[in-house]
């Protein structure tokens, strides 16, 4: 990977913690783009990289050979296709897009592109799911039927005002957000299974008032701007052989916060907290007597996940493999089923999903670029 040139678009904390793994992995970090002259000064200083303002000049430069994509949601679809048309390898944040058709077009152009695409759902590479991962391998949980997740913030609204409470640039709040993550782990759990109906309740009560607390300044101080996004969700998703999902995310709610993932096996069950470094596996025997057994798994050494992410981004890219893992493929199922929710809080109704492989038949148009 020495020789691999890296240009990151929007240059956040984001941007500036895959430019730092990236150079730590042993590549070089030639460009970043941002509309901000104060980011791109920032970033010149921080990685000695050359900066443009527009995204399609630093695709355009020959030093460039992967692309990683940190804007806000809305600009995914247009950098990652320009990326991936020029032949480039793009790792795009999470989620793959603010809507369904957006994260389609990505896939058709990655589809199309000699240049590996990837999402950043790093969640999948912390030490408890790699744990997790290690027992299903070994049948440990027998058919996966139910997984619970949460990802529930008693408080934490991300800068309300900004792009993340704008649904024009997010696509969403909360559930698009942070419950993401949840959604993604849970149909990760089951192998991502064929989705054929969605039923989702979502919220909104706290992000659009001075008067909410934040005790620990979250979000900075509170904005009469824009809010018009959900801040929790509860949602069941049901599969075609007749498994389901439950889903709790929440910036904001008058509960105790959880990151828990409960998933029940037929002959195992397991729990862990999304990023964390533990797993236990849940299990009962008639050995001596009738028992329960609690078998906690450690990986407290493990290394972190975004870390494991980039660089499997980074090898592919530097040898023209197909990504094993975060496909964009799979970024497409996650965002059919937060639309779906969406959609279903909307219609007061469950929604029904077509199923993947007649999606793939139709066919679709480019928006006009604003």
């Amino acid at each position: 990977m020495s020789g691999l040139g890296v240009g990151i678009v929007g240059l956040g904390g984001m941007g500036h913690l895959h430019a730092s793994t990236v150079q730590e992995l042993g590549a070089t970090v030639v460009a970043g783009a941002d509309i901000a002259a104060e980011s791109r000064a920032e970033f010149e200083a921080s990685f000695d990289a050359t900066t443009y303002e527009r995204y399609d000049a630093l695709v355009a430069d020959e030093a460039v050979d992967a692309v990683v994509v940190t804007t806000p949601n809305r600009f995914h679809e247009p950098i990652a296709v320009a990326a991936l048309e020029a032949g480039l390898s793009v790792l795009i944040e999470k989620p793959l897009a603010h809507t369904v058709e957006s994260a389609r077009r990505i896939v058709e152009a990655a589809s199309a592109s000699p240049g590996c695409a990837m999402v950043g759902f790093h969640n999948r590479h912390a030490g408890s799911v790699r744990l997790f991962d290690a027992q299903r391998d070994r049948d440990r949980f027998g058919e996966i039927r139910h997984v619970e997740t949460n990802y529930v913030r008693r408080r934490g609204i991300p800068g309300t005002g900004s792009w993340f409470t704008d649904e024009s640039l997010s696509g969403g709040g909360a559930l698009i957000d942070i419950g993401v993550h949840a959604l993604d782990l849970s149909l990760y759990a089951m192998n991502f299974p064929e989705i054929i109906e969605v039923t989702g309740q979502t919220r909104s009560a706290f992000g659009d008032s001075r008067s909410v607390a934040d005790p620990d300044a979250f979000g900075g101080p509170g904005s009469d701007e824009t809010y018009d996004v959900d801040d929790s969700v509860s949602a069941f998703v049901r599969t075609a052989d007749g498994r389901t999902i439950s889903l709790e995310a929440a910036w904001a709610t008058n509960r105790d916060p959880s990151m828990d993932v409960h998933v029940r096996g037929g002959d195992a069950g397991a729990r862990f907290e999304i990023g964390d470094s533990t797993c236990r596996v849940l299990d009962a025997g008639i050995a001596g007597v009738d028992h329960y057994e609690d078998v906690e798994l450690s990986a407290e050494a493990a290394e972190p996940g975004y870390r494991i992410q980039d660089r499997h981004f980074l090898e592919c890219a530097a040898t023209g493999s197909e990504p094993e893992t975060n496909t964009v493929e799979q970024g497409l199922q996650v965002q059919r089923v937060i639309e779906a929710i969406y959609e279903s809080a909307a219609t007061n109704r469950s929604v029904e999903l077509t199923p993947r492989a007649e999606m793939q038949d139709e066919q679709l148009t480019a928006p006009e670029v604003q």
